[in-house]
């Protein structure tokens, strides 16, 4: 059985230091020089589906919006003028947006004036 050290010294040098900074999870980099949130796109063909749910949500409605082909940052600025235009709230989850209520028509209008590809997907 190993003994406990009785002081810091004894623990062998440096305990803990905040010199590098904050660093990303996954490369390893400086948060600053980052670049591996900026330059994955999500895997798909490049047109949106909209589509509206009310499975395993208490019998509320929301439209969810996938395969947008945008990065994490401007996923979210989309989702935001997305909701506002709506005047609703929602959410976005994994790369897929939620605006709550049926709004299926007038996102396939503002996702196409936006420049997307965009179809109704369901029912």
């Amino acid at each position: 059985m190993a003994k406990k050290a009785a002081s810091f010294a004894a623990l062998g040098g440096l305990v803990f230091s905040t010199d590098a900074g904050r660093h990303c999870p996954d490369c390893s980099k400086p948060v600053d020089a980052c670049i591996c949130k900026q330059t994955v796109l999500p895997a798909g063909d490049g047109i949106a589906r909209v589509r509206r749910e009310s499975k395993g949500r208490g019998g509320k409605t929301v439209t969810t919006i996938t395969g947008v082909p945008l990065n994490e940052d401007a996923l979210k600025d989309l989702a935001t003028t997305l909701k506002k235009r709506c005047g609703t709230g929602g959410a976005l989850k994994d790369g897929i947006i939620e605006i709550q209520g049926d709004h299926v028509e007038l996102l396939l209008a503002e996702l196409i004036k936006h420049g997307f590809k965009a179809k109704k997907s369901g029912g």
